[in-house]
């Protein structure tokens, strides 16, 4: 896989070690753009430590089943995450970053490292498949997630840019609307821990399903 500058192509490519970005509901995946706005100081030298080095930044969920602090500030973390690389940033003179996270592969969350820098640390085992997940393109049921996704926006009275639908890769469609999806933080994470493509898309498809069921086509609500 090739983000930005960069390729990714095995585990040597990859560190067993990154800052982490704890950020409940955000959700980053292989080959999708995270847009942040970065201002609390300690997230803002994290990002300056990346940026000196590889520009991997880990972006994890609190934990959603141990919501017990480890210390005062440093909630429990979800025992999965996906590595982003920077491949964008500006400055915005009043002390912030806007920036870009590019998707690179998830990661399983191992142990917390000890550290006198502000910002968290952790040690972690990437999931290197995804470094290969355009293969599994194939097994993604294009048609219904493009009639769910069609679903919704008439619910919600919302229309997309379908030529552009149309040409994005299955990786990117399922990937991406996983992304912009408007669903809570569980939903987010289940996602995240699909084993594969394939399920990924089944369980986008089955969770809109259940919502619009419930009536979620509410015109409040929009894709991120």
């Amino acid at each position: 896989m090739q983000v930005g500058n960069a390729r990714y192509i095995s585990a040597t490519d990859l560190p067993d070690s990154l800052p982490v970005f704890p950020l409940t509901g955000a959700l980053l995946l292989p080959a999708g753009q995270l847009p942040l706005n970065i201002f609390e100081p300690r997230y803002l030298e994290m990002f300056d430590h990346a940026l000196r080095g590889n520009r991997l930044i880990g972006m994890i969920q609190p934990s959603l089943v141990e919501p017990l602090e480890l210390e005062p500030g440093l909630p429990a973390l979800s025992k999965m995450g996906c590595i982003g690389r920077i491949t964008s940033y500006a400055e915005t003179g009043d002390g912030r970053y806007i920036l870009s996270l590019s998707g690179i592969c998830r990661f399983r969350f191992l142990e917390e490292v000890k550290t006198s820098l502000p910002f968290r640390q952790a040690k972690i085992s990437p999931f290197i498949a995804d470094l290969n997940s355009a293969q599994e393109e194939d097994s993604v049921d294009r048609e219904k997630l493009l009639a769910t996704f069609r679903s919704y926006l008439e619910a919600n009275k919302l229309e997309a840019d379908w030529e552009s639908v149309q040409r994005a890769s299955n990786l990117t469609l399922v990937n991406s609307l996983s992304m912009m999806s408007p669903f809570g933080p569980a939903e987010k994470q289940a996602l995240l821990e699909a084993p594969d493509l394939r399920a990924r898309a089944d369980t986008l498809i089955a969770i809109t399903e259940i919502h619009l069921a419930r009536g979620f086509g509410d015109p409040d609500t929009v894709l991120q």
